[in-house]
């Protein structure tokens, strides 16, 4: 009989253990959670930023392309290509700290590649180190010097499946907008006014004249504005950068800024447009004196979760300045 209720005390003690939940692990659902937790960057005035939601779709193609870019760096993960299109996978997934670093690793097998440099600058400036990123696109600037203008392939394609913009482009524009965030406007117009000699087509040109504008503003340079503005019509034939067009064309007086921007509009699909278009509707509020219906279109854009788009930086950076004046 003792051993009998020895046996059954032990059977107890062994389901008590089992049953009850650990000290030390969590379960998977709980450490992803955490994970999710973690910030890619902090913004200009102090917030966490996280990966912004995304649509099922939207996800389950990324994760795809991701999974062929993971697939073909480690058959060959010297090849710089792959190199590059990992690196560049992760970050149209907001997983920027991976992607710098993927970067950063690849500058110790091929340290004479300019795309590493530009392609860090980028997501430099996505997270808010914009001297880092200013550094990187000087060295990528350098190492392109002499070669010949080089198309790079699209991570997302236009509606035409046509690349437009070229490394050595790419390298001056966000050169140029590194120093613009920082507000160094008179080194962001001589970078913008370089960009102008790789802006070769009408996507290009409209892209880089909105941003060369807005800095020539920014610097009181209106006759210098204005002159950027004559060769803009409404006539282009643009295949991607729409939303530039159209905010050269409210600067010329053709559009109307609530022809770009309803911010009445609750359409979850335009809280993008928002972003895109806002920061230059809200710069020419305040160009013609219209400072509160700026500070309006400004809270706007930071109230949404595109918080890598250039305009909610550009929005970031001067409420931050302003805040500071």
């Amino acid at each position: 009989m003792r051993n009998a209720v020895y046996l059954f005390a032990c059977l107890l003690l062994v389901l008590i253990q089992a049953c009850s939940p650990s000290e030390t692990t969590s379960s998977p659902a709980e450490e992803t959670v955490e994970a999710e937790r973690i910030p890619e960057a902090i913004s200009l005035d102090g917030r966490d930023l996280f990966p912004p939601p995304e649509t099922p779709a939207g996800q389950q193609k990324k994760d795809s392309l991701l999974a062929i870019a993971q697939s073909n760096f480690e058959a060959d993960p010297k090849g710089l290509d792959n190199i590059i299109w990992l690196g560049r996978r992760l970050a149209y997934l907001s997983r920027y700290k991976e992607a710098i670093k993927v970067f950063t690793e690849g500058m110790i097998v091929h340290p004479n590649a300019p795309e590493l440099y530009r392609h860090r600058g980028h997501r430099y400036i996505s997270t808010r180190q914009f001297d880092k990123a200013i550094a990187d696109f000087e060295k990528a600037a350098s190492l392109a010097e002499g070669r010949d203008i080089e198309i790079e392939p699209d991570g997302l394609p236009n509606k035409l499946n046509i690349p437009l913009s070229s490394l050595q482009f790419n390298i001056w524009y966000h050169w140029g907008l590194a120093y613009y965030l920082k507000g160094d406007f008179e080194k962001a117009a001589q970078l913008y006014e370089e960009c102008m000699e790789y802006s070769i087509n009408p996507d290009l040109l409209t892209a880089t004249t909105d941003w060369l504008y807005m800095t020539y503003r920014r610097l009181g340079k209106t006759a210098e504005a204005e002159k950027l503005l004559v060769p803009i019509t409404a006539d282009l034939e643009i295949i991607e950068n729409s939303s530039y067009l159209n905010r050269l064309l409210m600067y010329k007086g053709e559009k109307l800024p609530t022809d770009l921007l309803d911010l009445n509009n609750t359409d979850p699909e335009q809280l993008l447009n928002i972003v895109t278009q806002g920061y230059g509707v809200g710069n020419w509020y305040l160009y013609t004196g219209d400072e509160a219906q700026a500070k309006t279109v400004f809270e706007k854009i930071l109230a949404t979760t595109y918080w890598s788009a250039f305009g909610y930086i550009a929005t970031e950076a001067d409420q931050v300045r302003l805040g500071t004046d």
